[in-house]
């Protein structure tokens, strides 16, 4: 597999040899309102990689430009980001003039990569969300399941493991094939074992809602979480951020970032420790029973060898440690009535270690930008000892998975392809093709090991294993494209087509293995294979129309596609391996409109969804092993609105409110139950909540106006409606409310925070297995954060 990196790494450093020739000139400066320079501001052209800062005078320029119109985003701390269109021809043009404005009275301008290009949220036509670095500190996100709510119809918890399941609009993660597919820095993070959900020196989080599967493919139904970290530059910078709290909660965020060599090479390096005392309580052992630690880094290299060539390392590692990654109790009514209190008797330590390492080649050319990312992913996870699997003190059930380095490491090799258009361009057309490759490597071997006391779980036999041994593979590839057409300087056509095939290869073999005997006495399953192909085509078509200077309106159409595999092997003798299941596909149309108004001090974003879901895979966990069978048994339709306002009424005073409406229900579902068919058409989708709501008011105060020192009061209301956990809709968790706060004073980029979430203590379902098994949402937390920069 390392050979295989290699191989691509040394062919995307052949490939992006050829230089263009450059040959215009731009610049200008920035000053406030009042006509005072701003220095250290920073200009971007957006695709291009290309940058500066203003200098002591507020001057900055760029030489050797190919002339045609470029899109500028001009940035600086404490103003609002803006951005402008400006035109360079082949002549000298005079010197353009950046007014920036006070960031307590006036929005940012906020840049999204959302269609693999960089643009401008207000202009990208599409339901997205951006949530900026500051904001991210803001709602002190420290996982993506903390973006509930944030998000309109954006759903996601998890049960103890930190994998979370993520349903937008109705379209739910079901199984290790997610419905929202997450990237970080580009680079797909291909499945549940592979990507890495804790956040860390982030700066900005997108998440697209609705399909997207033109432009990222399979398994992007519901829509993408799109991460971007910060990069190095030619600034130096650097921050440090601690945090302490109830629960023995100590966090350490720490990052650098340098510039090596002036314009030509750059470092980042980041790095973040986290533990806390476990929410639960073990009584059967008398001791805490989640407790965590998380290590991880985040290292770039970036080299400029000219103005139109980038490469760009990046790694990433996380070990994740959980003693006790389960925490679930059977029952919704025991779960709430003796909260954060179970009662297992195997106790173990899950180790969870995910590297991921990309490099990134960008060459921005006069007929055309080129992007080529390859990435490796691998993770290891197990647990030290044998797991409760009956989740109570008899010596019923336990899961064993720690094997030698063969099995439970997954891999997975990707590669993408991307050509654009040039980002200096006066024609009136825009594209993207470009191609995406895939190897996934999956080999799982777990026992299920029955003990003493398994007659309660319904097994005649006692202290022996189930040993299930899978090796997964699996292989595809996709080409892709996408057209923005110019019909009028108001009205553009978006048409955008991908093609994706795959192929998935199974063995499987059971074995049975009585204690204390090491070796297997004979085997359930006999090694066998199977092979299953899939191709899926997924357009897309919209119009934009530029109402005026402030608003914009979009509708579109797209298909979405989550790939079909093969049933693992389990100890239910009932549950075949092997059985195929298909894709599943959607329809989606949806409408919208985007208004920045009041002098962008008001942005209002409205749009309008239904979707429609065929071969809908439908998931039964299958216990004691935990694995997951998948098939097609129905319909879904999900329609819904949503709305997002940011506003800054007056000086210092900023309002978000994101709310969205979700009805998705199965139009068809028929389930096979103990040995006759159930009718369940109308049942609400599991993991969706009926409404989401959320409301942050933040108030930033300056005691003397000629310092920048400020106090700030802050204040959060999200909202959940009635969700259920099963397909039968047996298990649910009522509508509730969670508020947090947040105060302080901050000086420059030095900041001494006092926070608390759910400040009412609250106790709700976040997560539910169908069987019964239930997960609570996080206690009442509070704590203290101290953060400086440079």
């Amino acid at each position: 597999m390392k050979i295989r990196v290699l191989c691509f790494i040394f062919l995307n450093v052949i490939f992006f040899s050829a230089r263009s020739q450059q040959i215009s000139q731009f610049s200008g400066k920035v000053a406030d309102v009042k006509s005072v320079p701003v220095p250290g501001s920073t200009i971007y052209l957006l695709n291009t990689g290309l940058g500066t800062i203003t200098d002591k005078s507020g001057n900055f320029y760029f030489n050797n430009l190919p002339p045609g119109n470029y899109e500028i985003q001009v940035s600086s701390l404490g103003y609002a980001t803006i951005n402008r269109n400006v035109v360079i021809t082949n002549t000298n043009p005079e010197p353009v003039i950046f007014i920036l404005t006070d960031a307590a009275i006036q929005l940012d301008a906020v840049l999204v990569s959302a269609q693999k290009n960089e643009e401008f949220l207000q202009k990208a036509p599409l339901s997205i969300t951006s949530i900026s670095a500051k904001q991210v500190n803001e709602f002190q996100l420290w996982n993506s399941k903390e973006l509930t709510a944030i998000v309109p119809n954006l759903n996601s918890a998890n049960s103890g493991d930190d994998r979370n399941v993520i349903s937008v609009r109705g379209i739910a993660t079901t199984s290790y094939d997610p419905a929202v597919t997450s990237y970080i820095d580009g680079v797909n993070q291909f499945s549940l074992d592979t990507y890495i959900a804790g956040l860390s020196d982030i700066e900005r989080i997108e998440v697209l809602r609705g399909p997207q599967g033109t432009l990222y493919g399979r398994n992007a139904m519901g829509g993408v979480i799109n991460i971007i970290t910060k990069q190095p530059g030619n600034q130096m910078n650097g921050f440090l951020e601690m945090t302490g709290g109830n629960y023995n909660q100590f966090r350490i965020n720490t990052g650098l970032r340098i510039p090596l060599i002036k314009n030509k090479f750059f470092m980042g390096i980041s790095g973040l420790y986290n533990k806390r005392n476990g929410f639960y309580t073990n009584d059967f052992t008398n001791s805490s029973f989640d407790k965590q630690n998380t290590t991880a880094t985040n290292f770039y290299l970036k080299f400029i060898p000219g103005k139109r060539l980038t490469f760009t390392l990046n790694s990433k590692y996380q070990d994740y440690r959980n003693n006790g990654p389960f925490p679930l109790v059977i029952g919704d009514s025991l779960a709430l009535n003796n909260p954060f209190h179970l009662s297992q008797n195997a106790v173990a330590t899950m180790i969870d270690q995910t590297f991921n390492i990309s490099l990134l080649a960008s060459y921005t050319g006069k007929k055309f930008n080129f992007n080529s990312q390859t990435a490796y992913q691998y993770n290891h996870r197990y647990y030290d000892k044998p797991l409760d699997g009956d989740f109570s003190p008899i010596d019923g059930v336990t899961i064993i998975n720690d094997y030698d380095g063969n099995w439970n490491k997954v891999k997975v090799l990707t590669q993408e392809f991307k050509f654009t258009s040039p980002s200096a361009t006066n024609s009136n057309i825009k594209w993207t093709v470009g191609s995406y490759l895939f190897y996934q490597d999956n080999p799982t071997k777990q026992a299920v090991h029955f003990g003493k006391d398994s007659a309660y779980v319904g097994v005649p036999d006692i202290n022996f294993s189930i040993i299930n041994s899978t090796k997964g593979k699996s292989y595809g590839m996709a080409f892709f494209g996408q057209v923005t057409y110019a019909i009028t300087n108001k009205l553009n056509i978006i048409a955008g087509l991908r093609y994706d095939s795959e192929k998935k290869k199974y063995n499987i073999l059971g074995e049975y293995q009585k204690d204390p005997d090491p070796i297997p006495v004979f085997e359930t399953r006999p090694d066998t294979s199977a092979i299953i192909n899939f191709n899926a085509f997924s357009p897309k078509f919209g119009l934009s129309y530029h109402l005026n200077e402030h608003s914009d309106l979009f509708t579109t159409y797209s298909r979405g596609y989550r790939t079909g595999g093969l049933t693992a092997l389990s100890s239910d003798p009932s549950q075949p391996p092997l059985y195929p299941y298909k894709p599943e596909y959607s329809n989606n149309i949806e409408a919208g409109i985007k208004n920045s108004l009041l002098n962008d001090r008001l942005q209002l974003n409205f749009s309008a969804f239904f979707t429609f879901v065929t071969d809908v895979q439908v998931p039964t966990l299958l216990l004691p092993d935990a694995v997951t069978v998948t098939k097609n048994a129905g319909k879904l339709t999900s329609k819904g609105i949503e709305l997002e306002l940011a506003a800054t009424p007056v000086r210092g005073f900023q309002v978000i409110y994101n709310v969205g409406y979700t009805d998705a229900t199965y139009k068809n579902l028929q389930l096979a139950q103990n040995g006759s068919a159930v009718n369940l058409d109308g049942k609400k989708q599991i993991f969706t909540p009926e409404s989401t709501s959320m409301l942050a008011l933040q108030y930033s105060y300056k005691p003397v106006s000629t310092l920048p020192l400020k106090i700030v009061a802050r204040g959060e209301w999200r909202y959940l409606g009635q969700q259920y956990f099963d397909l039968g809709n047996t298990i649910k968790q009522p509508d509730y409310s969670l508020l947090n706060i947040r105060f302080g004073v901050s000086y420059k980029q030095a900041a001494l925070m006092f926070w608390a979430k759910n400040i009412g203590d609250k106790k709700y379902i976040a997560y539910a297995y169908d069987f019964g098994a239930i997960h609570l949402g996080d206690p009442k937390l509070f704590g203290v954060t101290l953060s400086a920069g440079f």
